[in-house]
């Protein structure tokens, strides 16, 4: 016989699992998460690879138009699944090296990991991103 403790207990768990369900993850999750799948390099390693690389800048117009990476090429992260296939720079490159930046890192990390998955395989993150690369000295066009 179901005592009201029985109910109480039932609704109990059967509540806990429909939290763990309805669970949602913040940016900085996703962010952290997409970092687990991508190769991030380094300042140093990322200006050893300009000349060999595509640079591809997803952050805002806005922010590609008061500087950027010399040789860059501006997609925004919103924009990009729908946009890489058909910008001329990237029209059958899947296989070349792709060095993809933002402001800090976090858009760059989610869009290397999209870049991967749509056959974009060597997608490779810029740790830091814009904001290291212009604290490092580095030219900014």
């Amino acid at each position: 016989m179901l005592t009201p403790s029985h109910i109480i207990l039932f609704v109990t768990i059967y509540f806990s699992k429909e939290t763990k369900i309805l669970m949602t993850l913040t940016a900085a999750d996703l962010v952290a998460q997409a970092k687990q799948h991508i190769i991030e390099i380094d300042i140093t390693t990322a200006k050893q690879a300009l000349g060999n690389s595509l640079i591809l800048d997803v952050r805002e117009p806005s922010e590609y138009a008061a500087g950027h990476l010399p040789g860059a090429f501006n997609i925004p992260r919103g924009l990009l699944e729908f946009k890489i296939d058909t910008h001329p720079d990237f029209q059958d490159r899947q296989s070349s090296q792709i060095i993809v930046y933002c402001q800090t890192g976090g858009r760059a990390a989610l869009a290397t990991e999209v870049l991967n998955k749509i056959g974009y395989g060597h997608a490779i993150s810029l740790s830091g991103g814009f904001k290291a690369w212009t604290e490092g000295g580095n030219e900014v066009v």
